[in-house]
């Protein structure tokens, strides 16, 4: 049984009708499911329907009656309502939670609290909500009985006519004067509904098993018989029998599979006649075969050749091997068909030796035993497969070695290969003792990170695993002095390991030279600030003196003077002092020859820092400066003197282009804004002036050394060019828009310290 129940499940009627079948079920399943719950859905919103228009049809026929306090006509209303088949209660609460009228006289006067499940709908909030929605007044419950009840609450509202009629005592702040509660039977519904549910399951019964049943009928008679008939077809072609055509009657892919069967059958017929003839074709491949093909007897005589091998040398039938292709008179010392015939084993070798038109080759030997029906070697095969052009391959590599090494050995720049995880030197070129003062033996083995300042050497392992270029880096060399290094490194392989190759550039003169013009640009940017600079310390300078004079003109009389007066003219002595020093220290400060060394900056702190020296140049070009800073913007990685002289180039820039543009538009806006931000791993700086900006035609140009706009003795046309180096060695890239005659916007980007 369990055996016939494994052939059923492996059979594809079976998969398919499952297959087929749960899906039909499931599809059905959930139709029947979402129509059911459809017209749920439909008959209970009729069912509130109609119970919102009845409440409401009771409330508009007795609100005549209510307002002429014409209770027995509410109580005819009522009755006569209440009578419908359908309708179970009609209660009007008055305010005090007492049934004023009911068309079931025994609950005439029973007063409810406002714990009940009618109360508590507007009573759970204090004070009472006095305006619910539809769905919110509804409710539905049993009975003792289990009988279904459709229940609505609906609040009788003071209107104006109420309040203002002259037979009420209403008055106008009570909102709710009393309730409605209209209940109704849900047998009805609940039949329909259940009548309907039942009829959509038989329906999708029905539908279900005919086209199941049509779905069997389609597979086992389209689909299973044909492909039963095929597969005996197939195991008769397996066992070399003829097929015979299959009677299948159908035109589509099941017919065209069967007469691929029956094609294949006659096509296998012809293949089994085609191998015979291959077979034969194959005994002519040792004639034809690309390779020197011998066999020799025991005294190394040619029993046998291929065309090739008679090609290349023209030998005689039982010629001596070596004698033949080898031009020896004696055999090899080595010989691999001696070896053979001792051993009875294949055996490799490499020979050389001339061809027919007298130029060297060279060969892959391989020797194979023939054995005679006792098992004895009586021949041997040698196949012999040209190298010569492996060969030349061979020495042409030796060559391109000994070139490789002879150009890494002479590369102008160190060159150093480093263990991918330990940095360690594995070779390094002739160029290196000359920068580094060590020599190669002394270098090998040990590892690079000791060629750096001990306390960075974990920062620049970092650097040498993360990236491909360093721009700037401090080595130290054998006597202790400090070299500043490009540094570019590259994945490559070495003796068929994995490898990084390191090139290092000295740039300690190109850094020294950029210092000399960046410090030239600081003096120059100082003269040209010198008047603002005057003007800044003028003003403490001022301060002292009126403070220091008036203490004189009262020496004669101490009498007049004052502990406190005396004591605000020190403190404010004191504090122009300490105003004056701090200018002067920055000014010092910015004008030091600042070292090559990188570090956390933050650029609110050096944008501030500038315009703490620029400041007062601005205020008597009467020029509004606007701020726009971000609040705990994130730090980059840079040298602040440097960042400080950028931006005072920039300002600088903006205060000449603010002025031009003054001098032939005295009504023009006077204004720079600076603004920073972050966004993404990104840091931005924006400094914008209102002033003449720059002509499209020479945009690109700005940034290039010595090119300058101003007049002859006004610029020296560094001022961008150093800027734009400062900021990239900072890694950071500098843009430029304008429009002529409107403004021009200087965008500097960085990279978070963290991301640099």
């Amino acid at each position: 049984m369990w055996l016939f129940g494994e052939n059923i499940r492996r059979r594809l009627l079976f998969k398919v009708l499952l297959t087929a079948g749960v899906i039909l079920l499931g599809s059905i399943g959930l139709w029947s499911y979402y129509n059911v719950s459809y017209q749920r859905s439909t008959l209970w919103d009729n069912v509130e329907d109609h119970l919102v228009r009845l409440t409401e049809t009771i409330r508009l026929g007795a609100r005549y009656a209510m307002l002429h306090n014409a209770r027995d006509d509410i109580k005819q209303i009522v009755g006569n309502i209440g009578k419908q088949e359908g309708i179970n209660n009609i209660r009007i609460f008055n305010k005090k939670g007492e049934i004023a009228f009911s068309n079931s006289r025994e609950e005439l006067g029973r007063r409810v609290g406002v714990q009940d499940s009618r109360c508590r709908i507007c009573h759970k909030q204090d004070p009472p909500n006095t305006e619910l929605k539809r769905e919110k007044r509804i409710r539905v419950f049993r009975d003792e009985s289990g009988k279904r009840y459709m229940g609505i609450i609906s609040p009788i509202y003071n209107e104006p006519s109420c309040y203002k009629a002259p037979c009420h005592a209403h008055r106008k702040e009570e909102t709710v004067l009393g309730l409605l509660d209209v209940v109704v039977g849900l047998k009805a519904t609940d039949s329909e509904l259940a009548a309907y549910e039942q009829d959509t399951l038989l329906f999708a019964a029905f539908v279900f098993l005919a086209t199941f049943s049509a779905l069997v009928f389609f597979v086992q008679r389209f689909i299973n018989r044909p492909v039963t008939g095929m597969i005996r077809a197939t195991q008769k072609i397996a066992r070399g029998e003829q097929v015979t055509r299959l009677e299948v009657g159908q035109q589509d892919e099941m017919g065209q599979l069967a007469r691929a069967i029956e094609d294949m059958g006659l096509e296998i017929e012809q293949k089994h006649k085609e191998i015979t003839r291959e077979r034969e074709r194959y005994q002519q491949l040792y004639e034809l075969v690309p390779c020197l093909i011998t066999v020799q007897d025991r005294q190394y005589r040619l029993i046998s050749y291929n065309r090739e091998f008679e090609k290349k040398f023209a030998p005689k039938r039982w010629e001596h091997c070596h004698r033949a292709y080898k031009g020896r008179e004696q055999k090899c010392v080595e010989c691999p068909v001696e070896k053979t015939f001792r051993d009875g084993l294949v055996h490799t070798s490499e020979e050389s030796g001339y061809v027919r038109d007298g130029s060297q080759a060279h060969w892959l030997v391989t020797t194979a035993p023939i054995f005679n029906p006792r098992g004895k070697v009586e021949a041997v095969m040698e196949l012999c497969l040209d190298i010569t052009a492996r060969k030349r391959l061979e020495e042409d590599l030796r060559h391109s070695e000994n070139k490789y090494w002879a150009i890494f050995n002479n590369i102008p720049n160190p060159v150093f290969v480093l263990d991918t995880e330990e940095l360690t030197i594995i070779d390094c070129n002739d160029r290196v003792p000359s920068l580094y003062g060590y020599l190669k033996q002394e270098l090998l083995q040990t590892n690079f990170l000791d060629l750096f300042l001990e306390k960075e050497r974990e920062e620049y392992a970092e650097l040498l695993a993360s990236s491909r270029y360093i721009q700037r880096s401090r080595q130290q060399t054998k006597d202790g002095g400090i070299v500043y290094t490009a540094i570019r490194v590259s994945p490559s392989e070495y003796n068929d390991r994995k490898v990084l190759l390191v090139t290092a550039s000295d740039i300690t003169k190109r850094l020294e030279t950029e210092q000399q013009l960046i410090q030239s640009s600081k003096m120059t940017t100082l003269g040209e600030m010198a008047s603002g600079i005057a003007h800044e310390l003028n003003q403490p300078l001022t301060v002292i003196r009126t403070a220091s004079n008036y203490l004189a003109r009262k020496r004669d009389d101490p009498a007049s003077l004052s502990e406190e007066t005396v004591g605000a003219m020190l403190e404010e002595i004191d504090a122009n002092v300490e105003r004056a020093t701090k200018i002067i220290n920055h000014l010092r400060e910015f004008s030091r020859k600042p070292e090559v060394r990188l570090e956390n900056v933050q650029l609110n702190s050096v944008l501030q820092s500038a315009m703490d020296i620029f400041s007062q140049q601005l205020k008597l070009r009467e020029i509004e400066v606007a701020w726009d800073l971000e609040q705990d913007l994130p730090s980059i990685w840079g040298e602040p003197n440097q960042l400080e002289q950028v931006f005072i180039n920039l300002l600088l820039n903006a205060r000449d282009a603010i002025e031009e543009k003054a001098g032939r538009v005295p009504e023009a806006e006077k204004r720079i804004e600076l603004a920073t931000w972050s966004q993404g791993n990104r840091v931005f700086v924006r400094i914008e002036d209102t002033g003449r900006g720059i002509p499209k035609a020479i945009r690109e140009r700005i940034f290039e050394p010595f090119f300058t706009t101003k007049e002859v003795g006004k610029g020296t046309g560094l001022g961008l060019s150093i800027s734009y180096r400062i900021v990239q060695d900072c890694g950071g890239v500098i843009g430029v828009e304008s429009k002529e005659g409107r403004y021009t916007r200087f965008t500097l980007e960085f990279p978070r310290a963290e991301d640099a």
